[in-house]
């Protein structure tokens, strides 16, 4: 069975009415999202300036990594031109929005990712990496969790940033202007919070950056493809998840109905506001039939992992 068939038998069982009602972009909606966002780490950052205490500065750094994966969703919603209405906007969304403030290179990730979608299922799959040794003993993925909250994988990043600096020259064009541009808006940032007398809040920015949203962007990992019924079958329900979860692990891991997985695999082009929609479609007309969605991530968690005696990858 190939992925286009897959796609075919879900877009047979939607009426006319319903796959256009899926497909539908809405300019409101996404804008909402944005704004959402930016909203967010506004009073995020207004806290931190008023009750700069241990207990407030942590939970902001907390938060703050789940509106840098909340960036990440914008990037790749944009990346599939399946956000705006409008090419341009979903462009200039995706890159002086999102992606500059996180150093993600829009037009880079996509070409992976857009790979990722033609092969997931198969051992061709580029992302198989972040997955593929699931399930992993409890020590092992204490040891990850720790790498991600010590900041061990966010220096890697951080120093990744710096070579790509000092070696400019060297880079494609649309890399070098990334990083430019990234390092203008981090800059603009700095200035900005130097200015009115914070500049010390944008540490909390950059801490997030390197811990918390590493280990949300795992967990995020993790939930999507790791420990499936058959990691190399080409049907989506065997090889993608999607997970329910509470208002509180959307806010702070999978933002925006991100954690309707599968349907993005089996319809990427349905915006990520209808996945919902397309889920409770499929559902009610028999789709997920025997399909299990976890209910949390600690269960989640639970399920990716096995005690140290058992014979899992470590």
């Amino acid at each position: 069975m190939t992925e286009k068939l897959i796609t075919a038998k879900v877009r047979d069982l939607l009426t006319e009415e319903e796959f256009q009602g899926v497909l539908e972009k809405d300019d409101l909606k996404a804008w909402s999202i944005v704004a959402f966002d930016w909203g967010v780490i506004a009073l995020l950052f207004t806290l931190a300036a008023m009750f700069p205490n241990p207990l407030v500065l942590l939970a902001v750094i907390i938060l703050m990594g789940g509106r840098q994966m909340a960036f990440g969703v914008l990037v790749h919603e944009t990346g599939h031109k399946s956000f705006f209405t409008s090419p341009a906007v979903n462009d200039f969304v995706g890159k002086w929005l999102a992606g500059y403030w996180v150093f993600s290179d829009k037009d880079a990730y996509m070409k992976g990712h857009l790979v990722h979608h033609r092969t997931a299922g198969t051992r061709d799959d580029p992302d198989l990496k972040n997955y593929e040794a699931y399930p992993v003993t409890h020590t092992s993925f204490r040891r990850k969790v720790t790498r991600d909250l010590t900041g061990q994988l966010g220096w890697r990043r951080i120093k990744s940033i710096g070579r790509s600096l000092r070696h400019l020259k060297d880079l494609k064009p649309g890399t070098r202007e990334t990083v430019l541009r990234s390092v203008g808006c981090n800059l603009a940032m700095l200035l900005f919070f130097a200015a009115i007398g914070y500049a010390w809040l944008y540490a909390l920015w950059i801490i997030a950056f390197m811990t918390s949203h590493m280990l949300i962007v795992r967990i995020r990992q993790v939930a999507e493809h790791a420990a499936v019924p058959d990691l190399y079958d080409l049907d989506a329900r065997l090889n993608t998840r999607t997970i329910y979860i509470n208002w509180f692990e959307s806010l702070l891991i999978a933002p925006h109905d991100l954690n309707y997985h599968m349907e993005h695999h089996l319809l990427a082009s349905v915006p990520i506001y209808r996945l919902r929609r397309l889920h409770q479609l499929l559902l009610a007309k028999g789709y997920y039939d025997g399909v299990d969605f976890p209910r949390g991530y600690l269960n989640l968690l639970r399920q990716v992992t096995v005690p140290d005696d058992s014979a899992a990858t470590t």
